[in-house]
């Protein structure tokens, strides 16, 4: 069963996303993730923050839609229909409950600040407790 993970009170969604890859990567080297995005505006400055992230760590990935995309260990993506090569982490983005989420070991819901955002990832959470998922609750407003 899929294991999800709230991050909730996100200032930066972006600089909060690269360093959740940098961290999976670093403990696992062979993690596969997967990001899902609002749209293509969020998609592109997820993608542009990724190659410039950090000047000391390479963070690799391509959209799905990429020919390197099934030997990339992470994934952009736009739509909740893409065909995936890999179904190892999740990090949601796009504010709805994603239609294969249960095909991942590990989602990772990234909540901001808004307080429209606060309330769909309120019924998101509601949604997966009904449905008996585990679920853990970061709030990163908490040093």
């Amino acid at each position: 069963m899929t294991q999800i993970d709230f991050h909730t009170h996100v200032a930066d969604r972006i600089g909060h996303i690269c360093r959740l890859v940098r961290k999976a990567r670093a403990q696992a080297a062979d993690s596969r993730i997967v990001i899902l995005t609002q749209d293509r505006r969020q998609l592109s400055a997820l993608d542009q923050a990724l190659w410039t992230f950090s000047a000391q760590d390479f963070l690799p990935h391509a959209e799905v839609n990429e020919p390197v995309a099934a030997q990339s260990p992470v994934i952009l993506t736009d739509s909740d229909q893409s065909e995936l090569p890999h179904h190892d982490i999740l990090i949601n983005l796009s504010g709805a409950v994603p239609a294969h989420f249960a095909q991942f070991g590990r989602m990772i819901e990234i909540v901001s600040t808004e307080a429209g955002e606060v309330d769909a990832g309120r019924q998101r959470y509601a949604h997966y407790r009904q449905r008996g998922y585990p679920l853990s609750h970061h709030d990163m407003s908490q040093p």
